[in-house]
C-alpha cells in the first residue's frame, strides 16, 4: 500500500529519546519522516492535518501481546488485533511464542510477519520458543530463530523441566548475545492457583498463587544470569519483592530489565471481589502494597517498560464461574490511557510515561525505532491531551471485549495513528 505525503502542522512534537519538545510541523513521505519544521521546497503534501492543540509522539511499542493467530482465531486474528493496536497508538507489537504451531522454527515467525504485513495496521514481531514445542526439555536452535527474525527468546508461561535447562539456555543465549524474555513463576508453588494468595482469595474460596511463586523464580533467574552473563528481561512483574530484587541486581551492574502490565499499576486483589472474571489474570492481581511498589519501580527506573499483556477472549471464555474462566484481558486499547492516568495521578511525568511506552521497549527489544527524526519510519501517534472521555467495552476494535475497564474515564485520547506513513486509525 502506497503511503501518502502528509504534513502534520502546529503539533506539540514530543520525543522521549531525543528530548525533543517543541511546537512545529512534521512531514511524511515514502513511509518515513521527511522533514521536521518548515517543509522543503520540493515537498507537496497529499494531505495536511492541522494538529493545533494536539501532541505528536512516536508510535508505542508493546513487548507482550497475544494476537491469537495462528491457532486460536476464535479469540482474535492478526487483522483484528492490529486494528485494536492502531486504536491504542501501538505501531509495533511483540507476540510471545505460544501460538499454534509454536514459534520454534523460523518458518512460523515468517508466517506471522507475512500475515501482519498483509493487514498493514502495525508491525508484528515475535519472540522465539526457548524449548521445542514449549515443552521445557530440549532447547531450540535459538540462534536460527533470531537470525530468522525473532527479537528474543522466551518460553512464554510454560514451565521448564528444571533449572539445568534454564542454565543451558542462558549459556547458549550469552554466547550468541541473544536476549531472553522470561516470565518468572515457580509452577509447583503456584499449584494451579487462580488468584493472589491472601485474605481476598481465602474469603472467596479461590486457590491462591503466593507471592513467593514469583519471587523464588526471579531470584533463581537473577543468579543464573549472574553466573552465565545472559541478558535477561523479566516480564509482567507483579510483586514488591521482585521489584526490590531487580533493583539490587541492576545496582550490581547485571544486564537485567523488567516490564509490568498496565493493569497491575491500577488494580489490586480487591478487584477480584464479586468474582469479576475480567480480573482473572496471570500473574494475578496482588495487594495494594505490591501495586504501590510497582508504581515506584516505574518511577525510579527499576522497571523499564509498560506492556499491555493483551489476551483477547471470546465471550464464553469469561462467562463461566470464576475458577472455570480463562485468564487474561484485552489490553491494547487501554495501554496508553492507563499509562497517562499515572501522569494525571502524579505517579510519573509525561516524559517518563512516554519512555516506558517507547524508548524503554525499543532498547529492551533492540529496535532502531521510536524517534521523531528525519529518516525514521513514520510510526506516529497524534493525541489530544485534554480530551476527557469514557472507555466502552462494546466499542473496542479487538475481537476480545474482556476488560475490567469498561466505563472508566480517561484524560487524553488518541486521534490518529500512522504506521509506515499511512494513517491506520482516526477517531
Amino acid at each position: 500500500m502506497k503511503s501518502e505525503r502528509i504534513s502534520i502542522t502546529a503539533a506539540r512534537l514530543l520525543d522521549p529519546q531525543t528530548g525533543l519538545d517543541q511546537t512545529g510541523d512534521l512531514h511524511i513521505a515514502d513511509g518515513s519522516i521527511y522533514a521536521i519544521g518548515e517543509a522543503p521546497d520540493d515537498f507537496t503534501p497529499d494531505r495536511q492535518i492541522d494538529a493545533s492543540g494536539l501532541t505528536l509522539v512516536p508510535g508505542f511499542i508493546d513487548l507482550n501481546a497475544r494476537l491469537r493467530e495462528p491457532g486460536d482465531e476464535k479469540k482474535g486474528t492478526i487483522v483484528s488485533e492490529t486494528r485494536a493496536a492502531a486504536r491504542g497508538g501501538v505501531t509495533t507489537v511483540i507476540c510471545p511464542p505460544d501460538t499454534s504451531p509454536v514459534i520454534d522454527t523460523p518458518a512460523v515467525a515468517e508466517l506471522i510477519r507475512r500475515r501482519a504485513k498483509m493487514s498493514a495496521n502495525s508491525r508484528v514481531l515475535s519472540t522465539g520458543a526457548m524449548t521445542v514445542g514449549l515443552e521445557g526439555n530440549r532447547l531450540t536452535e535459538m540462534a536460527a530463530l533470531v537470525t530468522g527474525g525473532c527479537i528474543a527468546i522466551s518460553n512464554a508461561r510454560f514451565p521448564l523441566a528444571n533449572s539445568l535447562v534454564l542454565r543451558r539456555a542462558m549459556e547458549y543465549a550469552s554466547t550468541w548475545d541473544i536476549p531472553l524474555f522470561l516470565q518468572p513463576l515457580d509452577h509447583e508453588l503456584a499449584n494451579h492457583g487462580i488468584a493472589h494468595e491472601g485474605k481476598v482469595s481465602a474469603r472467596l474460596g479461590l486457590p491462591g498463587i503466593p507471592s513467593s511463586a514469583e519471587c523464588i523464580a526471579v531470584s533463581g533467574m537473577i543468579e543464573l544470569a549472574r553466573f552465565t552473563g545472559a541478558q535477561l528481561h523479566l516480564q509482567q512483574i507483579s510483586t514488591a519483592a521482585a521489584v526490590d530484587m531487580i533493583a539490587t541486581a541492576q545496582s550490581e551492574g547485571l544486564p537485567i530489565t523488567a516490564d509490568v502490565a498496565a493493569h497491575q499499576l491500577h488494580l489490586t486483589e480487591l478487584d477480584v471481589d464479586e468474582f469479576n472474571s475480567n480480573c482473572h489474570l496471570l500473574p494475578p492481581l496482588r495487594t495494594q502494597e505490591d501495586r504501590d511498589a510497582l508504581r515506584r519501580g516505574i518511577a525510579d527506573g527499576t522497571i523499564s517498560a509498560i506492556c499491555s499483556a493483551h489476551e483477547p477472549h471470546e465471550p464464553d471464555a469469561k462467562m463461566a464461574p470464576f475458577p472455570s474462566t480463562e485468564p487474561g484481558l484485552s489490553g491494547l486499547e487501554t495501554l496508553f490511557p492507563l499509562t497517562l492516568k499515572l501522569v494525571d495521578e502524579n505517579i510519573i511525568t509525561l516524559q517518563r510515561a512516554l519512555e516506558l511506552l517507547i524508548a524503554g521497549p525499543a532498547r529492551i527489544a533492540r529496535l532502531p525505532m521510536g524517534k521523531l527524526a528525519v529518516g525514521q519510519e513514520a510510526d506516529l501517534c497524534l493525541y489530544d491531551a485534554e480530551c476527557n472521555w469514557q472507555f466502552k467495552a462494546d466499542e473496542m476494535l479487538s475481537e476480545g471485549q474482556n476488560t475490567p475497564f469498561d466505563d472508566w474515564r480517561f484524560l487524553g485520547k488518541i486521534k490518529h495513528t500512522f504506521f509506515e506513513g499511512r494513517m491506520t486509525y482516526t477517531s
